[in-house]
């Protein structure tokens, strides 16, 4: 199945956490001078207009990114988010009621690299991948768009010259299939690249499957690891809909534990809906 497209649900709570983690995991792979890569698996069309087409349908950004954009009292780390958010809106000012565009992870990701990081783009959608590949066609060699299966593409890319790399997994979870094959790709890029940040991104469904993946993911041959989720809502008596999203770290940056014990209660705070809103935090390792 294709017909995934992100562009639905741009800037929802889903993409507030994740899209605030890749930037802090980026950040801190730029600390040092040695160059990084980053890696893409699932990088959809790279930049979302709001406020004509899909977006405009479910509006999920308005309990998303929306919650954000005014506020004067943002962590400085969700701050940081939020300016990389603006610098790709016109004329972008805080008084604003609401954004026009929203950063998907690529656009995001290549604001944080330095002239000598690498990016690394995948996407399977053709219609996805033809936006991807004209968002980024000024680039040059430092980012590249392939057309193709993210997870097939790590076999052939790790590990990457520098030998320092954040990889970034989060596929549509349209069928039973993505939960098996991120497992599989974490093992195959884990044997081949042990050191690297792996970054994947999962959904809170009722379904069996999501819920047993960050188990099986706990379950793999890593000493560190760090887990994170934050519930928006409680679960629907139906069993429909995603209620909150999570992100599993191998790998992780040492300091992440400590900024997350920051930075949930806030988002819990403003994006909650409901009493069944919070947020889990767990670490294995250093």
């Amino acid at each position: 199945m294709l017909s995934y497209r992100h562009a639905f649900h741009a800037g929802n709570h889903a993409d507030v956490l994740k899209h605030f983690l890749l930037i802090q995991l980026s950040r801190y792979l730029g600390q040092k001078d040695k160059p990084f890569w980053i890696v893409d698996t699932h990088a959809g069309a790279g930049l979302y207009a709001l406020d004509t087409g899909y977006a405009t349908q479910l509006k999920e950004y308005e309990s998303g990114i929306g919650k954000l954009w005014a506020r004067q009292d943002l962590p400085a780390p969700l701050a940081d988010y939020v300016d990389l958010v603006r610098a790709c809106n016109p004329n972008p000012t805080r008084a604003s009621d609401s954004p026009r565009f929203y950063p998907g992870s690529p656009w995001l990701a290549l604001q944080t690299l330095r002239p000598q990081d690498r990016l690394r783009l995948f996407e399977l959608h053709s219609s996805d991948s033809k936006i991807l590949l004209d968002n980024f066609k000024d680039q040059g060699r430092r980012v590249s768009v392939t057309t193709g299966n993210g997870f097939d593409a790590l076999k052939a890319l790790l590990p990457p010259p520098p030998r320092r790399a954040l990889v970034l997994i989060d596929p549509p979870y349209e069928t039973r299939d993505d939960y098996t094959n991120v497992v599989s790709a974490l093992e195959q890029g884990l044997d081949r690249f042990a050191t690297g940040i792996y970054a994947v991104w999962y959904p809170q469904l009722a379904r069996q499957e999501a819920r047993q993946l960050p188990e099986k993911l706990q379950r793999l041959p890593i000493a560190n690891w760090l887990n994170v989720t934050l519930t928006v809502h409680a679960p629907s008596a139906d069993g429909y809909g995603m209620h909150g999203s999570g992100m599993f770290i191998i790998n992780p940056p040492w300091t992440l534990h400590r900024t997350l014990e920051e930075i949930m209660p806030y988002l819990v705070q403003v994006l909650g809906q409901d009493a069944g809103a919070g947020f889990t935090l767990s670490k294995q390792g250093d």
